[in-house]
Order: structure tokens, then C-alpha cells, then sequence
């Protein structure tokens, strides 16, 4: 009779263990994307105008997109790479989301916008065992001397184990702390900490699980090393790009809903040569303006050149916002030089990012740099966003809050 007691018993945490394994496959979400009230907030904004008036008159049904890139998931309110700014991302109709990969120190995959951004996304330095094996430690600022506090943990200080302990924050420091908990207290006034108190980090194959459940596609970052390459010894570049895609495959994913990125060309020509069908679709990050002093109105300062790069077997070229805009003599924002040549070359475009410059009531940050002159209000994020979608043409926008352009693609009858 126990024998049998402890059968059935077994028997029923299977079988919970079963429902349980099937109800995390296939998280349910709305019926229609759930936007709330930021993009009707911005449309309150807008300078009078035709583009204010229809998108006033927008009242839904809203549809989930594939126009609408989860930059970090939902970044803007929930912790970057965190399962719960995933969550938020596909709840608002972001029919991509992002996962930046990179590597701990026993060289599996995890999603973090950087190699050395721990100190900053999570709770690290709070935790004094794993603190210690920080590239950096905590220290604090003195005022005495103007000296900054400062910080550098790094994914591959740590074991992929460890790191699953931790948790995750909004991004921020405060650089006059002269404690932890002062240095790690930085969020941006602009942004939230009202839902970073349990901020879930994820692996790259957690991710991929996790994306799939909510129905939607991927775009995977292949982040630079901060650590010298090969890692470990043996552990290259090579070795790194070719793990982030294998993934995919293990997992089962389609290479057709695969968007892999990274800012390094040679990432790029490598998928091309080992792995074409993933290469198909995949993204190379602009980051020219930086390294190489790319001005969007000097085509001599573009190299390789769009056609250069179309040759090479780039199809998809993705730029931040300021470099597809540019003014023109009556101060309107029109496409840049840059953006007309890559259409003409026949590479598409995708941009980055949207609401992460926070208010526009001064012109706005690095994103709106080339188009300062012109915006003065939040409401001239739907008009950045429609010279964008209509005249450069950009394939997709990635967004720290999807419900914008979930909204805008909504409401202009986009898939």
C-alpha cells in the first residue's frame, strides 16, 4: 500500500511537473496590444497638422508588428535584458525582440547590452562574494578632488551560475556616490524604478525560449569582446559568432525569424560565408560616425561605400536615427544623403532607437542630434517616426517603449 501511495504521488508531480513545463511554453497575451496611454499622450503634443489629426482620429484595433523592435525589451520602465521588460515588450505588439549576447567566464551566453555593464544593469556590487572577482571594484567618488565613482564588472568575471543570481536594475549610476548604494541609485528622472525591484536576468537560451512563447521574432546583438581575444585561450571571435546562431538552430528557430547583429563587419561576412541563410537577414550596426568620422552628407566619408557594403552581402544596414535625418532649407526634417544612398543601393534600413533620449522639449539627445533645430516637444517623436516609416523607408524601428510604434504601425496599416 505505500509502495502504491508513493507511485501515485510521484505520478502527480509529474504530471504537475508536465503542466507546469507547458504552461511556461505558451504564455498568454492579449488579444490586441495593449499600448496604454503614452502614444495618445504624444499625439496630445504634436504640433497641429495633418499627421496629428489622423493619428488623433487612431483609436485601434492594434495589432502586434514586426515595424516594432523591443530595444532591450521594453527599456524605458522595466530592466533592460530582464524577463519582465521581455514581457512588456509583447504585450505592447513589439513583433521583435532583442536579446544583446555576450559571454561569462565559462563561456556561455547571456543577454547584456555590454561584456562590462553589470555594475550598472544589476545589483553586483551589493553582493560582496561576487563583487570581489569584479574586473573593478567599488569606488567612491571624493569630492575633495573631483574624483568620480566608478565600478567595471563584466559577464566574464563571473560563471553563468553566479550570474543567475543576480538581479536586475534599471541602467544608471550616480557617479558622486561615496557608497554603493548611492552609486547603484542612478536612474535617469525620466525613466522608472517602480517595477526594477525584482528585474529577472536572462541567458541567451532562456531568451530564445521565453521569446518564442510570446510569438514573436528575434534579434540577437553579438556585443564586442571587452576582454582580449581568444578568450581563455581558445575561445575566438569565430567560436563566439557561430555559438550565438547555433543556438537557433539547436532551439529549432527559423533562420527567417532570426535578425542577428552586430557592429563588426567581419561578424557579418563570417555568417555570410558559415551561415547564409541566417546571413540572410542579418543586421550590420552602424557605428562609422564614431570610428571613422562618417558625416551623413559626405559620401566621401562612407567606407566602405553602399554599393561597397551591397557587394560584400550586407542587406540590411542599421543606423541610429540621426544619421537617416537631416534639415532641409525651410528647417523641415527630410532623409539624410546617407539614407537616400543606401535605399538607392538597395540595402534596407532599420533604426535605432526611439524614446531613448528621453524628453524632447529641449531638442532632444545623441538620437535627434542632426534634427535638433526642429523639435521642441515630445509629440515630434510621431514626427521623426513619420519621416522614418514614409520617406527614408526604414524596414523596422527598434524603441524603448514598443507601444509607440506599435501604435504608428497600427495605425498606418503596417504588418
Amino acid at each position: 500500500m505505500l509502495l502504491r501511495r508513493r507511485s501515485a504521488a510521484l505520478s502527480a508531480l509529474w504530471a504537475l511537473a508536465l503542466t507546469a513545463t507547458a504552461a511556461a511554453q505558451s504564455i498568454p497575451l492579449p488579444r490586441e496590444a495593449q499600448i496604454g496611454p503614452r502614444p495618445f499622450y504624444l499625439v496630445d503634443k504634436m504640433k497641429d497638422g495633418p499627421l496629428k489629426t489622423q493619428l488623433s482620429q487612431c483609436t485601434g484595433p492594434f495589432h502586434k508588428t514586426d515595424f516594432s523592435f523591443g530595444h532591450r525589451g521594453a527599456a524605458m520602465q522595466f530592466p533592460e535584458h530582464s524577463r519582465e521588460s521581455y514581457m512588456a515588450a509583447a504585450r505592447m505588439g513589439a513583433g521583435v525582440i532583442e536579446c544583446d549576447v555576450t559571454f561569462t567566464k565559462d563561456k556561455q551566453l547571456v543577454c547584456r547590452h555590454s561584456q562590462c555593464d553589470l555594475h550598472t544593469t544589476t545589483n553586483i556590487l551589493s553582493v560582496p562574494a561576487l563583487s570581489a572577482k569584479c574586473a573593478q571594484g567599488f569606488s567612491p567618488a571624493d569630492p575633495a578632488t573631483g574624483k568620480k565613482a566608478s565600478a567595471k564588472c563584466c559577464t566574464s568575471d563571473i560563471r553563468l551560475a553566479e550570474f543567475k543570481t543576480l538581479t536586475a536594475k534599471m541602467d544608471g549610476f550616480n557617479p558622486d556616490a561615496t557608497t554603493i548604494a548611492d552609486y547603484q541609485n542612478g536612474t535617469p528622472r525620466w525613466r522608472t524604478d517602480l517595477y526594477s525591484n525584482s528585474g529577472t536576468v536572462m541567458t541567451h537560451d532562456e531568451s530564445i525560449a521565453l521569446i518564442r512563447s510570446l510569438g514573436a521574432k528575434f534579434t540577437p546583438e553579438l556585443k564586442a569582446p571587452e576582454v582580449p581575444m581568444p578568450f581563455d585561450g581558445d575561445y575566438t571571435q569565430e567560436k563566439y559568432a557561430s555559438q550565438m546562431l547555433q543556438a537557433y538552430k539547436q532551439a529549432g528557430i527559423p533562420a527567417s525569424d532570426v535578425y542577428a547583429q552586430s557592429f563588426n563587419l567581419a561578424d557579418i561576412l563570417f555568417w555570410g560565408k558559415t551561415e547564409p541563410a541566417f546571413a540572410a537577414q542579418a543586421v550590420y550596426l552602424e557605428d562609422r560616425y564614431e570610428k571613422r568620422g562618417l558625416d551623413p552628407a559626405k559620401p566621401e566619408t562612407w567606407q566602405p561605400s553602399m554599393a561597397e557594403l551591397k557587394a560584400q552581402g550586407v542587406k540590411i544596414l542599421a543606423p541610429p536615427i540621426w544619421v537617416m535625418l537631416a534639415l532641409n532649407d525651410k528647417k523641415e526634417i527630410v532623409p539624410s544623403e546617407y539614407a537616400q544612398a543606401a535605399k538607392a543601393a538597395g540595402i534596407d534600413l532599420i533604426g535605432w532607437s526611439l524614446e531613448r533620449d528621453g524628453p524632447l522639449n529641449k531638442g532632444g539627445g545623441f538620437y535627434h542630434s542632426s534634427v535638433k533645430a526642429a523639435i521642441d516637444r515630445d509629440g515630434d517623436i510621431l514626427t521623426v517616426l513619420d519621416v522614418l516609416a514614409k520617406q527614408v523607408g526604414v524596414r523596422a524601428m527598434f524603441s524603448d517603449w514598443p507601444a509607440t510604434t506599435t501604435f504608428y504601425a497600427s495605425c498606418m496599416g503596417m504588418k
